[in-house]
C-alpha cells in the first residue's frame, strides 16, 4: 500500500482533485461521499506519486512506511473499504473529475455576495464564489474571531485536523474577499439591507443548538452539554468563563457520537500532554486539578448503531495512559465494520491510570441529586430483533441501573435556531431549501437572492470537508439564478 489516509482525515476532498488516477474514494460526485466517515486510498491503483500528500490540508495522508503503531489499523481500513466496493460492483471512472467550472454571464458589474457565518461552510462558499472572475464576497461573523466550529469545535489535541485553519487563512487572503467581524445579522444589519447591497446572501450559520435532555433532574448543577464543555476548553469567547466541577472521580457522557468521545478523551488525557496544545489556560488549570479517573460513555442503542466514526474510536483507543473498556457483548460479525474494530479494541485493551468505559443499550431515565448531580439512573434497552443487530430500533426493559457521577455531559444531537427573516422547519431544524435556494415552505417558491449552506441547509451531518461539496451545490444554484436574471440588482445604497 503506497499511501494511507489516517484518522485526521477531514474529508475536504482536495486529495481527490489532485490524484491523477482517481484512486481516492469516494469522490464528491459519488452519492456515498456525504455519508462517508473518511476517504480511502485504493492500494491496487495508487501509483505512489505523492500528489495527495501535498494537497491534504491536515497532513492526513502518509506513505505506509511512515505510519505510527497507532495508525497501522488504517492499512486494513483502506484495504477492506475497496474490497467491499469491488464486491458490490462499484465502478471507478478514471476520467471523472468532481464539479465542473462555474461560468457566469458577463454583466456591467461584478457578482457581489454576502456570506453569513465564517465557519467551514461559509468559507468554502466564499471560496467557491471567488472562482468566478471579478466576483466579490463579504463574510459577516457575529464573533470577533473567525472560523466557527473549525476553531472552537475541534478538540485541541487533534492538531493535524486543526491545520485546516491554514487553508482557511489562504481563503481569507484571497482577492475580492472581505471580513466583517463582530457584526450580527438581524441585530446590526437586516436581510433587506443586505439584499440592497449584494446580489445574493448565503446563510452559513450552522446548527449549534443542543438537544436538551428531557428527564427528571436534568436541571441539576453538574449536568451540562458536551458542546458547552468543548467551547469552554477551546476558549470560545462566550464560554471561556464557565466553571465545571471536576472534583468527582467519575463523569458520564450521554450520547456516543464523536463529540462525546472527544470530551471523554480530554477529561482523561494527561494535562501535561494537553499543555502542548492550544487548549485554553483556564481549562488546563481545571484539568490539572481534576479528580476524574473514569468516564462512562453511554448509548441507548447497540454498538452497530453507535454514532461515533471508526477513526474517532481508533484515536480514543490509542490515547496514552487510558484504558478503553468495551462491553463484552460487542460482536465481530461484519469484517471491517465498527463492530469488528470494537471487538479488537476490547481484546487488546491495556491498563491505564484512567479509564473510558463504553456502555451500550442504556437509556437515561433520571438524574439523581439534591444540590448537584450524584448519579444517573438508566433504563436498560434491548434490540427489537433477537440477533440484536438487524435493525436500529430498541425497546425499553423494566431493568434499571445507576451510575455514580459528579459530572454529566449530554451529547444527544444538534439543531439550528430560527434565522431572522427566513422560513424555518421546526421538525428538521433547517431552513427549507432546494439545492441551497431558500424556498417558501407552503408554495415551494424560491426566496429571491437568499441561499443556505452547511448545517442550516442539511442538518448536523458530515465532516469539515463535507461542507465544500455542499457549498458548491449552493453556489451553483446561485450562479444559475444570476445567469437567468433572477437576482435583483437594486443597489439602493450601502447599509452594510
Amino acid at each position: 500500500m503506497p499511501h494511507v489516509v489516517t484518522q485526521s482525515c477531514c474529508s475536504d476532498a482536495s486529495c481527490t482533485y489532485a490524484c491523477p488516477v482517481n484512486c481516492i474514494q469516494p469522490t464528491p460526485d459519488d452519492p456515498d461521499f456525504l455519508a462517508a466517515e473518511m476517504l480511502h486510498v485504493d492500494p491496487a491503483t495508487c501509483v505512489d506519486c505523492g500528489a495527495c500528500v501535498t494537497a491534504c490540508p491536515v497532513e492526513a495522508i502518509k506513505p505506509h512506511t511512515a505510519l505510527t503503531e497507532a495508525e497501522q489499523p488504517y492499512l486494513d481500513i483502506n484495504r477492506l473499504y475497496h474490497e467491499g466496493r469491488a464486491r458490490a460492483g462499484a465502478k471507478r471512472d478514471l476520467l471523472a473529475r468532481p464539479v465542473p467550472r462555474l461560468h457566469v454571464k458577463r454583466r456591467p458589474e461584478p457578482l457581489r455576495v454576502a456570506v453569513i457565518g465564517s465557519g467551514p461552510s461559509g468559507l468554502y462558499a466564499a471560496d467557491e464564489v471567488l472562482t468566478i472572475p471579478g466576483a466579490e464576497a463579504t463574510i459577516y461573523e457575529r464573533l470577533a474571531e473567525p472560523y466557527g466550529l473549525a476553531r472552537f469545535g475541534v478538540a485541541p489535541d487533534h492538531r493535524r485536523t486543526r491545520r485546516i485553519s491554514g487553508q482557511f487563512e489562504q481563503i481569507r487572503s484571497a482577492k475580492g474577499l472581505k471580513f466583517k467581524l463582530g457584526v450580527e445579522v438581524g441585530r446590526d444589519v437586516t436581510q433587506a439591507e443586505l439584499l440592497d447591497e449584494y446580489d445574493a446572501v448565503i446563510y452559513a450559520v450552522g446548527a449549534a443548538a443542543d438537544r436538551k435532555l428531557a428527564i427528571p433532574g436534568a436541571e441539576l448543577p453538574g449536568v451540562t452539554s458536551a458542546t458547552d464543555f468543548v467551547a469552554w476548553y477551546n476558549g470560545h469567547p462566550e464560554f471561556r468563563d464557565m466553571e465545571f466541577d471536576l472534583s468527582a472521580e467519575r463523569a458520564v457522557v450521554i450520547g456516543n457520537g464523536n463529540v462525546g468521545l472527544d470530551v471523554a478523551r480530554i477529561l482523561t488525557t494527561d494535562p501535561e500532554r494537553l499543555a502542548q496544545t492550544d487548549i485554553s489556560e483556564r481549562a488546563l488549570a481545571a484539568l490539572r486539578a481534576s479528580n476524574l479517573n473514569e468516564v462512562v460513555i453511554t448509548g441507548r442503542r447497540g454498538p452497530r448503531e453507535a454514532s461515533f466514526t471508526l477513526p474517532e474510536i481508533l484515536g480514543l483507543a490509542s490515547a496514552p495512559g487510558v484504558e478503553l473498556v468495551v462491553d463484552p457483548a460487542v460482536s465481530a460479525e461484519i469484517p471491517g465494520s465498527k463492530l469488528e474494530w470494537l471487538s479488537r479494541l476490547s481484546a487488546a485493551s491495556r491498563a491505564g491510570t484512567r479509564k473510558i468505559h463504553l456502555r451500550f443499550y442504556v437509556s437515561p431515565a433520571r438524574v439523581h441529586g439534591t444540590e448537584r448531580v450524584t448519579d444517573v439512573e438508566f433504563a436498560k434497552t434491548r434490540s427489537q430483533t433477537e440477533s440484536g443487530y438487524a435493525g436500529t430500533g430498541t425497546l425499553a426493559t423494566n431493568e434499571h441501573t445507576r451510575i455514580d457521577a459528579g459530572l454529566v455531559l449530554t451529547s444527544i444531537g444538534y439543531g439550528a435556531e430560527p434565522v431572522a427573516d427566513l422560513p424555518f422547519d421546526d421538525t428538521t431544524r433547517t431552513v427549507p431549501n432546494h439545492q441551497g435556494r431558500v424556498v417558501d415552505p407552503v408554495t415551494g417558491d424560491p426566496q429571491p437572492g437568499t441561499y443556505v449552506t452547511g448545517w442550516i441547509k442539511r442538518g448536523p451531518s458530515g465532516f469539515l470537508g463535507t461542507n465544500r461539496s455542499d457549498s458548491q451545490e449552493t453556489v451553483r444554484a446561485l450562479v444559475e439564478d444570476f445567469n437567468a436574471g433572477r437576482l435583483d440588482r437594486n443597489h439602493a445604497g450601502s447599509h452594510a
